[in-house]
């Protein structure tokens, strides 16, 4: 994206993330990290990179 078209806050440590259950796909947003699934499996950042 070019620098003039960023969105302000976007990255901020204030927005929501986006987490996604490793086990069943389920997805999520909050402001922190959501913990377990219901299905008992671990969520991660979208954001993050898995390596």
């Amino acid at each position: 994206m070019p620098h003039d078209q960023d969105v302000e806050d976007a990255n901020s440590p204030e927005s929501e993330s986006t987490y996604e259950c490793l086990k069943c796909g389920r997805l999520t947003e909050s402001m922190t990290h959501p913990g377990t699934c219901d299905c008992g499996g671990e969520f991660q950042n979208r954001g993050k990179s898995l390596e």
